[in-house]
């Protein structure tokens, strides 16, 4: 399926396997030709600036297992983040579900659905 793209024109550098599965993005570092912060399919930094080719090779690293591990979202008025899951990322938003059996405020399971990119909100476990 194609969606239309909502990531940042600056993030025009995809970064693909082999396969040609999409595996993130390197976002150019303001003032530093040729540095770039390698960042998830929703715009969460894998790592500091470094030069091309390792940020190239970190979200090669990566691959795509940061879509299986559990994150924490922060909610307003929420004064603790919830654990979640991520059911599905596209370029547009980020649908995640509640696996917080502490959060009483929504059943588990329930969708949240984020905007991309995904900034500040939402961290890893």
């Amino acid at each position: 399926m194609e969606y239309p793209a909502v990531i940042p024109a600056h993030w025009a550098r995809h970064h693909r396997r082999e396969d040609n599965e999409l595996l993130g993005y390197l976002c150019p570092v303001q003032d530093a030709p040729g540095w770039f912060v390698p960042v998830t399919l929703f715009g969460h930094p894998l790592g500091g600036p470094s030069k091309e080719e390792d940020a190239r090779q970190r979200l090669d690293r990566a691959g795509l297992d940061y879509l299986a591990q559990n994150w924490l979202l922060s909610l307003p008025g929420h004064p603790d983040p919830i654990t979640v899951q991520i059911v599905e990322a596209t370029p547009q938003q980020l649908r995640v579900k509640n696996i917080d059996y502490g959060y009483t405020e929504a059943d588990i399971g329930r969708i949240f659905v984020l905007d991309v990119p995904v900034t500040g909100q939402l961290h890893p476990r």
